[in-house]
């Protein structure tokens, strides 16, 4: 919603008219756009609800405004924060209000009151940093913490991993102030004072009438987070509003500001992790913890993490976070805990140093992502995805869940609050076909009934919303929810705000978002092994926990950059997910792959395959742009940089087998000629087009090759003390220097350096053909190059520019999946630095003893992994680490006219500050051409490769 009002002129005249009196009421953003409505259809459920428009409100007043609109329209309307609720309480057919854009004001904060007033908007960690500065914090922390709102976790009443030490959201408002659906302002905290009085006399008289209901038909538990919390309006428990509107999912009232209480933190923490030889042991334990006043007591079992390197030994761990007044004091008390729990752990490890406990949170937290992953690759669902017991009895009730599962055939992955006796699991419903969804309803009226004979809650955490909402008769009886009605009614008797959730709610089974995509595969080029050649499979990748949506520089990864530079949704990657999700489903983005609004959104993605890894459900997106460029433009024109830059290799042979090379950068410096160039390339004006090498690196290393060995050309057969340098189109003709460094530096650790294929046989990794959508050409060359390279196929490749290697690692294989050569080649590519550690583990690299800083390359992030970088470095005596995030060129985003800005900001956000405040001694690493060429573009200081670093020193 970069404009203020966007009316869709498909919709019909009745959707028009309202989002034209929005727009004339509210000073914020108004939309009735097929893509900003589709941005908001789903939340992180297994829902879908298609909204009429989407309002962005600047303050209280526009809120009002909003409603009042939305009253004389009768439509319903949707409070929204970060989209992350997975109950489906986020998802509305009316006007969504989203809270994300503006209504982000921490409007004070008072340490010595530790209470602080904020707008629902803002984001949980940023309350969180503004409190650290006063060595407080706010307690209710969710995994979504970095992302999440504070609107959103007073509407689901969210709680966290700490909630052991420092309870629920509800535990921590002291006041609200709300706007009903009628238009009455609230100031809901202690006692009715703040309330208009017929809506005061509503609430007074429903206590009233039935005191004895709510003194006994509320179970005590520390996560009862199903239903109304009527129960906190009894006189005994001070007629708390605040507490019994928290946890109301925007259904009595839309929440403009809060006044929530901080907590002291502690000054140093320590984070024992507990073994246990299984699921049980640890749930049967976890209450036992409790004595010892833990930070959190977290559970979770090893087919979360089949992978439990860094974990003590076991089938199951606790982490068990400890505090204290310095760390001497953390780690004692964690130490104490081990002690006292040891009879029953299976081994036991205790992490001090800040950065391996976020490691280990960070396992944690992605779980909501990873387990919507079998071992098998088979999908998992919310639904059943945090019901709590009293802490006492989840020993019983996990294995009684456990054999529930195997009666209905279904697998799921619990993991979660111990401590509390709160349970996430995703399972492997069925949700595509109806016997499928018959099952997911056959299970969850059990499972129900399996909940509250164990005392506990339907909801420990999220919110009942569609999900779980049906169900709470069985939880209540219908007495009490009956007064759930009464007390909804009350509030909105018109019925106006987020209908279907909680009261009267839609049937489990409705809305499910899976129902709209296509029943048969969709025709695609790309293989998507892991989603068995799906392409709708690979969208469902995305079930919204938004992790793409962090803003911070520490723990973002490189995913998702141009969200980070624009704010906009559509620029995450879950926006972009949604978009496609809604481009198959065909209903609301009707275009298929000729949508605009999909191209829109794409057109900012860099491709840096962040997502790939940083992702916890591993959506690719940058395959997923490459596959709907393929079809966006087929049979039609393209873009001029799809033909300048996209078929870059080819530019560069003709270039350099002319000999064109001077006379091409003469005319591409500066002048006329150079601005006619640009325009004519589809190039921004901003940017300077890199000098073409007057020796290519191939020409280099042959006539090298001729000077020191007799015979007619270079050796191409790989032998045993062979390196094969793959010869990459950036390297051989923008930056030979690269590829002549690698040769000297592998030739001094005992190798004798082979090219893969003859002279005269160009090999390509085919990148810029996938980047640019350009998937026929990209398959041409792919299979061109795997015809050339012949005897050196399946031996170790030494891959210097890692965009490449990263292609040649996925995108070949997954485009070629019908060719056994395609995946040989990608099992044989390994970096510069993976090669000489495999290869020629005895060599020492020469000892620089400098300090270090540039840029890990993003597809070596995302693809590589540079472990091995990280050792060699450190072997040669460079001391540092190199930032993260994306440099913002990204092969030819950054050159692409229209991208200049956004390209830039990627830069300023991690390169650029990281190099400008580098010390004058220090070297200055990027081993990709991207991030060297906006280094030289943008920054004062130039970086190299590592290979070229190396060399110098030899």
């Amino acid at each position: 919603m970069a404009d203020r009002v966007q009316e869709e002129t498909g919709t019909g005249a009745a959707d028009r008219a309202l989002v034209r009196a929005l727009a004339a009421a509210v000073r914020g953003e108004v939309s009735g756009t097929a893509a900003d409505r589709a941005l908001v259809t789903m939340d992180a459920s297994n829902y879908r609800r298609v909204p009429l428009a989407v309002v962005a409100p600047r303050d209280a007043a526009d809120v009002a405004a909003a409603l009042e609109v939305c009253r004389g329209h009768g439509v319903p309307v949707v409070p929204r924060g970060g989209g992350t609720s997975i109950a489906g309480q986020a998802t509305g057919a009316g006007v969504v209000l989203d809270f994300t854009r503006h209504m982000r004001r921490i409007v004070s904060l008072d340490p010595e009151a530790r209470t602080a007033v904020v707008e629902p908007g803002v984001i949980c960690d940023e309350l969180r940093t503004a409190a650290a500065a006063h060595g407080l914090t706010f307690g209710p922390d969710p995994s979504t913490h970095s992302r999440c709102t504070i609107g959103g976790m007073i509407g689901n009443n969210s709680c966290g991993s700490h909630s052991v030490a420092w309870g629920t959201t509800a535990d921590n408002v002291s006041a609200l102030d709300v706007l009903t659906y009628g238009g009455e302002r609230v100031r809901a905290g202690q006692g009715l004072d703040g309330v208009p009085g017929a809506l005061a006399d509503g609430v007074r008289a429903l206590v009233d009438d039935n005191l004895a209901l709510l003194r006994t038909g509320f179970p005590e538990l520390p996560r009862r987070i199903s239903g109304y919390a009527l129960d906190t309006l009894l006189p005994e428990k001070g007629v708390d509003l605040a507490r019994a509107l928290t946890g109301s999912e925007g259904t009595l009232g839309v929440l403009t500001g809060a006044t929530v209480k901080l907590v002291e933190a502690p000054a140093a923490r320590a984070l024992a992790v507990l073994g246990y030889p299984d699921e049980g042991a640890a749930a049967e334990a976890a209450h036992t913890l409790l004595p010892f006043g833990p930070l959190t007591v977290e559970g979770m079992a090893s087919d979360l993490v089949p992978d439990a390197g860094g974990l003590p030994k076991g089938g199951a761990w606790l982490f068990v976070e400890t505090g204290g007044g310095s760390p001497a004091e953390a780690r004692a008390r964690a130490e104490e805990l081990c002690r006292a729990a040891a009879g029953g752990t299976t081994d036991h490890t205790v992490v001090s140093d800040p950065a391996g406990q976020r490691a280990l949170w960070r396992v944690r937290e992605d779980a909501s992502g990873t387990a919507t992953r079998m071992p098998d690759g088979s999908e998992a669902w919310p639904g059943w995805e945090d019901c709590a017991v009293p802490p006492e009895r989840l020993g019983g009730y996990l294995r009684d869940f456990r054999a529930l599962l195997a009666q209905h055939g279904l697998r799921g992955t619990p993991y979660g609050h111990f401590g509390d006796g709160c349970i996430h699991v995703r399972i492997d419903f069925d949700l595509l076909t109806e016997p499928g969804i018959r099952r997911f309803r056959e299970f969850s009226h059990d499972l129900g009934e399996l909940v509250v004979a164990h005392g506990g809650s339907l909801s420990g955490e999220h919110g009942d919303g569609q999900a779980r909402a049906e169900l709470l008769p069985k939880m209540y009886g219908p007495e009490l929810v009956g007064l759930f009605g009464r007390f909804k009614d009350i509030w909105d008797p018109a019925g106006g705000l987020n209908p279907g959730m909680l009261v009267r709610p839609h049937r489990m089974d409705d809305n499910l978002r899976f129902a709209v995509l296509p029943k048969q595969p969709v025709d695609v080029e790309f293989g998507y092994p892991h989603d068995k050649g799906d392409f709708s499979a690979a969208v469902r990748r995305c079930v919204g926990v938004a992790k793409c949506r962090n803003t911070s520089v520490s723990g973002a990864g490189v995913m998702c950059p141009s969200f980070r530079a624009t704010g906009e949704e559509r620029h995450s990657t879950r926006g972009r997910a949604r978009l496609l999700h809604e481009m198959l489903a065909g209903e609301v983005v009707t275009d298929g792959w000729r949508s605009a609004e999909v191209h829109d959104a794409l057109d900012l993605c860099l491709s840096c395959k962040g997502c790939r890894s940083d992702c916890p459900v591993g959506v690719d997106m940058a395959t997923y742009k490459a596959e709907f460029l393929h079809h966006h433009y087929a049979g039609r024109l393209r873009p001029a940089a799809h033909y300048a830059m996209g078929r870059l290799p080819q530019w560069l042979r003709a270039a350099s087998a002319a000999r064109l090379a001077p006379v091409l950068n003469a005319a591409a410096g500066v002048g006329p000629l150079a601005a006619l160039a640009k325009r004519a390339g589809g190039i921004a004006g901003e940017r300077t087009i890199p000098e073409i090498a007057p020796e290519p690196f191939t020409r280099w290393f042959a006539r090298r090759f001729r000077d020191r060995t007799p015979g007619p050309r270079p050796r191409i057969i790989p032998h045993a003390k062979a390196a094969t340098l793959w010869p990459d189109t950036f390297t051989t003709y923008l930056s030979p220097s690269v590829g002549q460094a690698a040769v000297r530096v592998l030739e001094a650790a005992g190798k004798e350096v082979v090219l893969p294929a003859a002279p005269g046989k160009p090999v390509c990794c085919g990148l810029t053909y996938v980047s640019t959508g350009q998937l026929d050409q990209a398959r041409k060359v792919m299979r061109r190059t795997l015809d050339h390279i012949g005897p050196a196929l399946g031996r170790p490749l030494v891959v210097l520019e890692p965009s490449c290697a990263a292609t040649l690692r996925t995108d070949l294989p997954e485009l070629l999946s019908d060719d056994p050569r395609a995946a040989e080649l990608a099992r044989s590519v390994r970096t510069f630095a993976q090669y000489l550690e495999e290869f020629a583990p005895d060599w020492e690299p020469p000892r620089i003893d400098r300090p270090v800083a540039g840029q890990t390359h993003c597809h070596q992030h995302a693809v590589l992994g540079d472990a091995a970088e990280r050792r060699l470095r450190e072997r040669a005596g460079l001391t540092g680490e190199l930032s993260g995030g994306c440099c913002g060129l990204a092969g030819n985003f950054g050159f692409e006219r229209g991208h200049y800005d956004v390209s830039v900001a990627c830069a300023e956000e991690q390169l650029l500050p990281a190099v400008r405040g580098a010390d004058p001694t220090t070297e200055i690493v990027a081993d990709g051409f991207s991030c060297r060429t906006q280094l030289a573009q943008l920054g004062e200081r130039p970086g190299r490769h590592l290979a070229e670093v190396l060399a110098e020193h030899l």
